[in-house]
């Protein structure tokens, strides 16, 4: 399983929080690369929802990995 942003932004509108199933149902919906539905199979289903994609990519990137001052532009 690999994540990288553009995969992981085909999640970003997803219905947080979410099931593994429910992910998958909305990735195939969307029209989501066979990367992301293969990602999803591979997650640990332990019937519990997903609250964020923080929880399926720890590493995804926030507003508060960016340098820039937002209120400037």
């Amino acid at each position: 399983m690999y994540w990288t942003l553009e995969l992981a932004s085909y999640l970003e509108d997803a219905p947080w929080p979410a099931t593994k199933d429910e992910l998958i149902d909305f990735s195939i919906r969307t029209g989501a690369p066979l990367e992301v539905v293969e990602n999803l199979q591979e997650l640990e289903d332990d019937g519990q929802p997903y609250e964020s994609i923080e929880e399926i990519w720890p590493d995804y990137p926030t507003n508060d990995d960016f340098f820039f001052n937002e209120d400037e532009y």
